[in-house]
C-alpha cells in the first residue's frame, strides 16, 4: 500500500473526530495561559498500562480543550526506508539525499507523515510548535530533504498518537506520564533507545528509582 503523506496540515478533525484544531489553533500564548501542554514532552512511567507506549518519548503537537495529539519520538520504524518512501511518492533523490531514520509516531492514522524540525526550515505549510521546534507535513520537505536540504535537526514520523477531551490529563492524574521541556539535545541528537531515560535525567529522576506502587499511590 503506497504511504501518502498528507498535502497539507491537516486540522484535527480531519485528523481524528474526538480531537480538534491541530498544530495551528495553539498558539504559544494559550497553552501557557490554559496549562495545555503544546510543545512539551510526555515521558512514559514506568508501569505505563499501554504496552505501545512501553517507555515512549511523545513531542505534543497540539493540545487543547478537545484534546491532543503527539508524535512519539524514539521508536525505530523497520518496516519502511526513508528510500522505500521516497520511492513510492515517485520522488528521485540525489546522491547528496539526508539520512533519516523512519520513526513510527504512534498507532493513529499510519500512512500520515509529518516532519519536526529546527526553526531554520519554513514552507507555507509549517507550523511553529513552542520556541524551537517546527512541523511540516507536505511533499515539499521531503523533496528538499531527498536534494540534501532542509533543515538542520529534524525527524520524520509516520503516524500519531491522539487523546480525547481530558483523556490526557487523566492519564498524567494517574501517573501514567511524566512532562518534560524539550531540547534538541533529547529530541535530536540523542539516540533512539536513549531518549526515554535522557528525559527521565532532564529531571533529574534516577527510572531505577521510581516503582509501581510509588507511581501509583
Amino acid at each position: 500500500m503506497m504511504i501518502v503523506l498528507q498535502k497539507h496540515v491537516a486540522s484535527i478533525t480531519d485528523m481524528r473526530i474526538k480531537v480538534r484544531r491541530v498544530l495551528d489553533s495553539v498558539s504559544k500564548r494559550d497553552f501557557q495561559q490554559n496549562d495545555y501542554l503544546t510543545g512539551k514532552l510526555l515521558v512514559a512511567m514506568p508501569y505505563m498500562a499501554d504496552s505501545r507506549f512501553d517507555h515512549a518519548v511523545i513531542y505534543v503537537c497540539g493540545h487543547d480543550e478537545y484534546g491532543a495529539i503527539g508524535l512519539v519520538i524514539n521508536k525505530p520504524l523497520n518496516s519502511l526506508t526513508f528510500s522505500d518512501l521516497l520511492m513510492q511518492l515517485d520522488i528521485n533523490p540525489l546522491s547528496s539525499a539526508r539520512t533519516v531514520q523512519m520513526q513510527a509516531g504512534g498507532p493513529v492514522e499510519v500512512s500520515r507523515g509529518f516532519v519536526l524540525h529546527s526553526t531554520d526550515y519554513h514552507s507555507d505549510s509549517t507550523v511553529r510548535v513552542g520556541e524551537n521546534f517546527c512541523i511540516t507535513a507536505t511533499l515539499d520537505i521531503l523533496r528538499t530533504l531527498a536534494i540534501g536540504q532542509g533543515p538542520r535537526k529534524f525527524l520524520l514520523a509516520l503516524g500519531y498518537t491522539g487523546w480525547g477531551s481530558n483523556q490526557l490529563e487523566q492519564e498524567i492524574q494517574d501517573n501514567y506520564w511524566m512532562v518534560v521541556e524539550p531540547s534538541e539535545e533529547i529530541v535530536f541528537n540523542s539516540a533512539l533507545d536513549f531518549r526515554w531515560r535522557a528525559s527521565m535525567a532532564s529531571l533529574g529522576v534516577d527510572p531505577l528509582t521510581l516503582s509501581l506502587d510509588s507511581g501509583r499511590a
